[in-house]
């Protein structure tokens, strides 16, 4: 069962041009969704599903103009599943209504219900580690 029934996967390819006798084509991943599209929903799709049926969160990490951040949170919503964003900068933080005002993929994935975390660039460095990790649980 997919939580993106209204995804269309096979996306057509589009003849741009032929040169030389090379014809130039391209894979329109761009009309899979209006805001996972691509290379986002074909990294998305197993992830989200899983989440789903063990009706688990998402974490994910981004800076703070990550599409990735924002298809997440909108894959998220469709699937009804909460997403949590650890962004990079712990100053964007200090006034979150200005930042959201500033900053339209923030104020996407806050919209469509995801948790922002923001962490220094610092600690985003150290992600991987089972210390970091910990403190996400706090």
């Amino acid at each position: 069962m997919s939580c993106f029934s209204d995804i269309n996967e096979f996306t057509p390819n589009q003849h741009i041009d032929t040169i030389n006798s090379v014809e130039i084509w391209l894979k329109r991943e761009d009309l899979l969704h209006p805001f996972i599209s691509g290379n986002k929903y074909r990294k998305l799709k197993y992830n989200v599903q899983d989440a789903a049926l063990a009706k688990k969160a998402i974490l994910t990490f981004g800076g703070a103009y990550s599409n990735h951040i924002a298809a997440t949170a909108a894959a998220g919503k469709q699937a009804n599943l909460k997403t949590i964003g650890v962004i990079r900068g712990e100053e964007l933080a200090n006034d979150l209504p200005k930042t959201l005002a500033e900053n339209s993929t923030l104020k996407f994935a806050q919209t469509n219900g995801m948790d922002l975390h923001f962490v220094t660039r610092q600690a985003y460095r150290e992600k991987h580690t089972p210390t970091f990790q910990e403190n996400l649980k706090k």
